[in-house]
């Protein structure tokens, strides 16, 4: 249910005290007014600490600077009406015991005449005497269409041609997402005084974005220029993005698409998992937030659900984005469920229902080790559209793989290094190995001062033990799951 229809619900059956989180007051109180006025058909009365009641000219200035004589005007007023008290930042004076014994005492008269109080916040505290009197909404941030209106008559009012934003006006609807309205106004007048394109514009809400999202120390905001080419091998799962990259732009929406949920990248560590994480953003065009699973996990009782809900919050917030949840099976293990009384049961219950039931357009990749520790539930049909299984890279991939990182590392004489050879000589390598060979021989060349070659590889490659050695119990199951079907190889 949308907030309106929740909030009119409430109003209509004798929930006499409603708590509305949200920053936007001035937007919740035009929100609320409209909604009465056009649906519900009650008398408001508005207060907050410094003007007391101020809409009604019978009762101006009554309880200024005293929020207990304002619960009291209530008990006086003697309505004969359902009305609503809508109280600014109550929830600053509502810890107060005369203040919670003065709303326990004037419930009956708000029960009775079919009328409730709202307190709007910027936090909840609830004191424990009311819990069972109050309810709490939150109050969204803008939609896209609340965005849409308001762009449209910003760039009205300041006489901006149409022509300037017409072809960029989408990115831009989509770029404010999460934004409050004033921040979009404020953003909106910059451009004006600054003669800034529209692209910088952009530019410069994604790097607001960043900053917001940083200060959560929940997730963090990557600016990545990576593309598939930097990515050697896994044609099926390039194939499988290349196909979505377009699936979050306008023209998909109207062609009735339906958005890709997202994947789990399971494999040994070195294969890559990362890299395509970034090179999915860089090549979407897409902002990519890092999730940091260890930080959801607080010692304070239900603060990681807490942490959880407020990370899906903030992604759909900034959507269109990717969202890399980088090796959940550190976290979300079997072992992990029956050792931490339940807490890891109930974030990945959370976030299991998140993955089932979202619609907003947030792309989850997520990369796992050890995929015989994971839950049996993430690995269910419907969390992600496709489980990949990166096996290590063949002798073509890996070719391409020496190519790309000599490239990288000599780009005018990478020709000369025997990469048919080196690749033959690297069967069980991982692509993060391959790179790391070739990062050794440049130090042992480097140290006796003269250029790396091709025989400096072989050399590291002769005395490097490669991970895959050590991990067959993990890699055998990996690959028996994608030969039965229930994961799908990337190559």
């Amino acid at each position: 249910m949308s907030f309106e229809n929740d909030l009119k619900s409430l109003l209509s059956t004798q929930n006499i005290l409603i708590y509305i989180l949200s920053y936007e007051e001035e937007r919740l109180e035009y929100n609320v007014n409209l909604m009465i006025q056009q649906n519900i058909k009650k008398s408001i009365y508005c207060w907050n600490f410094i003007d007391g009641y101020y809409n009604n000219p019978n009762y101006l200035k009554r309880a200024i600077r005293n929020p207990l004589q304002s619960i009291e005007f209530i008990e006086q007023l003697n309505f004969p009406k359902s009305t609503i008290f809508f109280l600014k930042d109550f929830h600053v004076f509502i810890n107060d015991i005369s203040i919670i014994r003065k709303i326990k005492n004037v419930s009956r008269y708000l029960k009775q005449s079919n009328s409730c109080i709202i307190i709007s916040a910027s936090e909840v505290q609830i004191p424990v005497l009311l819990k069972d009197f109050i309810t709490v909404l939150e109050f969204p941030l803008p939609s896209d269409n609340e965005i849409n209106i308001e762009l449209h008559r910003l760039f009205s009012v300041m006489n901006i041609s149409t022509s300037f934003y017409s072809e960029h006006f989408y990115d831009l609807m989509l770029a404010y997402r999460g934004f409050s309205i004033d921040k979009i106004r404020v953003s909106i007048a910059k451009l004006l005084f600054s003669n800034s394109s529209i692209s910088n514009l952009i530019n410069s809400i994604l790097s607001e974005k960043q900053k917001l999202i940083e200060q959560t120390d929940i997730l963090e905001f990557y600016s990545v220029n990576d593309s598939f080419e930097n990515v050697g091998g896994v044609v099926v799962l390039k194939d499988w993005l290349s196909k979505r990259s377009k699936a979050f732009s306008k023209q998909a929406q109207d062609y009735g698409l339906i958005a890709p949920r997202g994947i789990l990248l399971v494999g040994i560590q070195g294969t890559g998992k990362s890299l395509i994480a970034k090179a999915i953003s860089g090549q979407w065009r897409l902002p990519l937030l890092k999730l940091d699973l260890g930080k959801i996990f607080a010692g304070i009782v239900g603060k990681s659900e807490e942490r959880m809900r407020n990370m899906i919050k903030i992604t759909e917030q900034s959507s269109p984005c990717i969202l890399w949840i980088d090796e959940i099976d550190k976290c979300f293990t079997r072992l992990n469920n029956y050792m931490d009384s339940g807490t890891t049961g109930r974030v990945l219950s959370t976030l299991l229902t998140w993955l089932a039931e979202k619609d907003q357009p947030v792309f989850v990749v997520a990369t796992a080790n050890q995929v015989l520790s994971l839950p049996s539930e993430l690995l269910r049909k419907g969390r992600f559209d496709e489980i990949f299984f990166l096996d290590l890279p063949n002798l073509e991939e890996r070719e391409k793989i020496f190519k790309i990182h000599l490239m990288k590392f000599r780009p005018l004489s990478w020709l000369k290094y025997d990469i048919k050879s080196l690749s033959k000589l690297t069967e069980q390598f991982s692509g993060a190995e391959i790179e790391q060979a070739i990062i050794e021989a440049m130090y042992n060349a480097f140290y006796e001062k003269r250029e790396f070659s091709t025989q400096d590889i072989i050399d590291v490659i002769n005395n490097f033990v490669p991970l895959a050695f050590t991990d067959q119990v993990n890699i055998s199951a990996i690959q028996n799951w994608a030969i039965s079907g229930k994961i799908r190889m990337a190559s």
